[in-house]
């Protein structure tokens, strides 16, 4: 494919010749072009059977940028408006002080709901009608639109929610119909994989079983489970069938394949990216506690870029380490995808440094 690929390439098979990976994939299109696919080390570690480039991963909030491209097809089409109150589709949600909220607060995760209530655990997360009724009765943190706190698991639902009033379908059919099948990457990206596609992904193994605690561990908003990636949580049949637009399970072409068709106009018109870059909402994230610059559905900005970048860049990353953006004034629509979870995103930092070298040194 070229030099960048090539690059990438003996990368990603250092680090799993080092044993700091297990299993990886990095896609890259720039300008509409696939310039890298590459990958390294094992699907399944217990088996040893080879990753490939058509091996989905489940990658934890990666899929926050599914659901948010789906939001703004949602409202290209007509469906849904980005300022119209949740309760014209969803009436019940207005309680509690709740009826102010709209669509725009829910992309930037300022909507007030970012944990899940105490009674949905992952063993109720797959039960759509119990967790959309819970987040109904909810009392919001905050009153809508006054303050930011990463939703972490409620994202996809509320979104998706919306989705499902608007147009009778669920997120995983509206995946299928409005992206996966009309770009060629059927197989390749899910909400809820098909039964049948289950021995065929990837395993998560967890370099450490002890996560590092969230600050003021004691006082947290999010339950550990919502808060700290478990490769138990992505290996459970259970989750990996259902629809949870906040988590997806895809291959790192996938992804990226989704951001390309943004940057290139296939999936909301041209003059729609202008409003998927600028900042829509800038304070204190309440659950983590660090400045956040949010876009419609998306972080401004790319993970590792220098601090005097101007960055247009947007996307998010998963817990455990995937991440995917697009990057509009660079053409580049970027994802990785992995098989080991840990704490950090050095894996990501570095292939990202690498291809921003090598990027500009085309110019």
């Amino acid at each position: 494919m070229g030099e960048i690929h090539d690059q990438i390439q003996r990368h990603l098979d250092t680090l799993v010749g080092t044993g700091a990976e297990a299993g990886v994939q990095v896609a890259v299109y720039r300008d509409g072009k696939l310039i890298v696919d590459a990958l390294a080390g094992a699907a399944d570690p217990a088996t040893g059977t080879p990753m490939a480039s058509d091996t989905p991963i489940f990658s934890f909030s990666t899929g926050k940028n599914v659901t948010a491209t789906l939001a703004h097809v949602l409202v290209s089409r007509g469906f849904l408006e980005y300022d119209s109150p949740i309760t014209d589709l969803w009436p019940e949600f207005g309680v509690h002080g709740k009826d102010t909220a709209t669509l725009r607060h829910v992309l930037t995760h300022t909507v007030g709901l970012p944990a899940m209530p105490r009674e949905i655990t992952p063993s109720e997360l797959p039960d759509w009608s119990r967790v959309c009724e819970s987040l109904a009765a909810a009392q919001p943190r905050w009153q809508p639109g006054t303050a930011m706190g990463y939703h972490s698991y409620t994202f996809g639902h509320l979104v998706g929610e919306l989705a499902r009033r608007a147009t009778g379908r669920t997120m995983g059919e509206l995946l299928r119909e409005w992206i996966t099948a009309p770009l060629g990457i059927e197989g390749q990206l899910y909400f809820g994989a098909p039964n049948e596609s289950l021995p065929e992904l990837a395993r998560l193994e967890q370099q450490a079983r002890q996560w590092p605690a969230d600050p003021d561990d004691g006082d947290a908003i999010l339950a550990p489970w919502e808060s700290r990636p478990s490769a138990d949580f992505g290996n459970s049949g259970e989750i990996l069938r259902a629809d949870i637009p906040s988590v997806c399970t895809a291959t790192a072409h996938g992804l990226a394949a989704t951001y390309n068709a943004v940057l290139q106009g296939e999936l909301v018109e041209p003059a729609r990216l202008a409003e998927l870059t600028a900042p829509a909402f800038e304070g204190t994230d309440q659950v983590f506690g660090n400045p956040a610059r949010m876009a419609l559905g998306y972080p401004i900005g790319r993970i590792g870029a220098p601090a005097e970048e101007n960055s247009v860049a947007f996307g998010w990353p998963g817990g455990g380490g995937s991440y995917a953006y697009a990057d509009p004034a660079r053409g580049v629509a970027f994802a990785l995808t992995k098989t080991r979870l840990n704490p950090d995103f050095n894996t990501t930092l570095s292939v990202t440094t690498i291809l921003a070298d090598q990027l500009a040194g085309t110019h």
